[in-house]
């Protein structure tokens, strides 16, 4: 185990500020893949009647073949996304400790951000045809596991870039830069289609395929500041256990983690099912506005950057709340929120598209908060010295949830036939969550700000 002046500098004099850019560049760069391809624009086209039997599409909405196909696709993405989280829980627990004990973060980052890059650019090849479905689903899938690999050692870095007093407004920093970074594309998505793509032919989804291609190239180019500026983490002075072996030394690391760090071991469990949640939120949000609601995709569009400027402006806000009251009440509170606002949106799904751009946009309020006040949470109880292990825990197990939010959205469509009881879902993975949350009892030390 490494000592805690290797896990983490003592003084904010000893973080260089361009170390700090480098790493908050990550999340400008590799955003994009949640907020435009997951979120807003490629799922959104996956899902649409492009990728139906052209006979039924033309049945329109309000026939039950019609609705039937449409709730089918948004399943079948729901049930890939579930098999993607699957394997991520299979595979990012070991991923972090092995990372962890080679000194090979900035490795297995590159490797993982460049295989998320690789998935942006085929879908390129997916056209607007029915027999293209499952390849983008696909596509989307593999993109979910390996930004989430990369993620695991994106957020143990965060150690390497910050200090005690300074770790929660980096994490923060690291989540405002995400949320420009969607903006940022989202609006040039925007500029493009208000000036009919700039001679681009739409035939076969060729203006959308585009937009994925963008945003690998955008990602390719700033995801380069954090290979140049960041240091590698030291390797651990230990051996290096075979890939089976690694899964039971991190079953040994867990039991004793309920043994002497109840209060973070509880946390930790409770954060692996809200932030699925979250996650969800991100996943379905759009297909909920396009499906439910009735927007068009460039509604669905303009409504992504609002959601992103109001996340970011909250989760800015709520820092300060954090640093007041501590990341617990904020979490709660957050999770809260989003339960009672997605209930709303629940019973008024034939309201239209100005309840979903009011409850939308309260929703997108509460996410970011909720994100960056665990971070900042987790820090705060993270044991002196311990630092990397229990980051990489966080990383890891949020991961061995990510099944339940897809698992759920799917599940109860297929069983209702339409696509808002997915929404119901979702609020069942935050409510357990936040329940979860009740178990989670820090001592004042660790649960103070500061």
């Amino acid at each position: 185990m490494m000592d805690a002046v290797l896990a983490r500098p003592q003084s904010d004099a000893t973080v260089a500020r361009r170390r700090v850019v480098a790493w908050a560049l990550w999340d400008w760069a590799t955003q994009p893949f949640a907020t435009v391809i997951t979120t807003f624009v490629f799922t959104v086209f996956l899902t649409s009647e492009l990728f139906i039997d052209p006979e039924v599409a033309a049945l329109g909405t309000g026939d039950p073949r019609y609705d039937s196909a449409l709730a089918g696709l948004s399943a079948g993405l729901g049930f890939a996304i579930a098999i993607a989280g699957a394997l991520i829980a299979v595979l990012a627990p070991i991923i972090g400790q092995r990372s962890d004990a080679s000194g090979r973060r900035k490795r297995w980052l590159a490797i993982n951000t460049g295989l998320v890059i690789l998935t942006m650019t085929l879908m390129f090849f997916v056209e607007a045809s029915p027999s293209f479905f499952v390849l983008g689903v696909a596509l989307v899938a593999l993109g979910n596991v390996f930004a989430e690999l990369a993620g695991v050692n994106y957020n143990a870095m965060l150690v390497q870039v910050s200090t005690p007093k300074s770790i929660g407004r980096i994490s923060g920093l690291g989540w405002g830069f995400g949320y420009l970074g969607g903006i940022a594309v989202l609006a040039l998505v925007v500029v493009a289609a208000q000036n009919d793509w700039f001679g681009i032919p739409t035939d076969g989804g060729l203006n959308i395929r585009m937009v994925a291609l963008a945003c690998a190239v955008w990602a390719a180019v700033f995801v380069l500041p954090i290979f140049l500026a960041v240091p590698e983490f030291p390797a651990q002075k230990r051996s290096r256990p075979s890939f089976l072996r690694s899964y039971v030394i991190l079953a040994r690391d867990v039991i004793s983690l309920y043994r002497n760090e109840r209060p973070t071991f509880w946390f930790l469990i409770a954060s692996a099912a809200y932030r699925d949640g979250l996650a969800g939120i991100f996943t379905f949000g759009g297909l909920i506005a396009a499906v439910t609601f009735g927007f068009t995709t460039q509604q669905v569009v303009i409504f992504g950057i609002g959601a992103s400027i109001v996340a970011g402006i909250s989760t800015i806000v709520a820092g300060r709340f954090d640093d007041r009251f501590g990341g617990r009440t904020v979490i709660m509170f957050a999770l809260s929120g989003l339960i009672i606002v997605g209930l709303a949106l629940f019973f008024l799904r034939d309201a239209g598209p100005t309840a979903f751009w009011i409850g939308g946009l309260l929703l997108s309020s509460f996410v970011g908060p909720a994100q960056s006040a665990s971070r900042s949470f987790l820090a705060r109880m993270t044991p002196a010295g311990r630092e990397g292990e229990i980051f990489g825990l966080y990383a890891t197990t949020g991961r061995a949830a990510s099944f339940l939010s897809p698992a759920l959205w799917a599940v109860l469509i297929a069983m209702f036939g339409a696509q808002y009881w997915g929404i119901l879902g979702l609020l069942l993975v935050l409510a357990l969550g936040l329940g979860l949350l009740f178990l989670v009892k820090p001592d004042r030390a660790s649960a103070s700000p500061g």
